[in-house]
């Protein structure tokens, strides 16, 4: 991949009511809709507010698409680097649907 010009995230997010904690799976895409489009998945994972964007951000450092030197927010470092950044989380999904 040459260059990243946009990172898309899309999350599910459940919540279990039983033990009071919410959990999410997510979806990472670089460059939607391009030629050099690549997408990783986020297996399900406790959560709660916006992590689920720190964690797309760390992904994407252990995959080496984001240095590890980059410390600031995501969206900090989208603005900085001139990156679209969209993200969406789906509330009140059945833990299945986060597989």
């Amino acid at each position: 991949m040459k260059t990243i010009k946009t990172i898309d995230i899309n999350a599910k997010e459940w919540f279990n009511k039983a033990n009071g904690n919410s959990y999410f799976s997510a979806t990472v895409t670089l460059n939607f809709a391009m030629d050099d489009e690549k997408s990783i998945n986020i297996p399900i994972q406790y959560s709660y507010g916006d992590s689920f964007v720190y964690e797309a951000k760390k992904v994407l450092t252990e995959h080496n698409y984001i240095s590890p030197v980059h410390t600031e927010s995501p969206w900090q470092y989208c603005k900085k680097n001139n990156i679209i950044l969209r993200t969406y989380k789906q509330k009140n999904c059945l833990k299945r649907e986060l597989k």
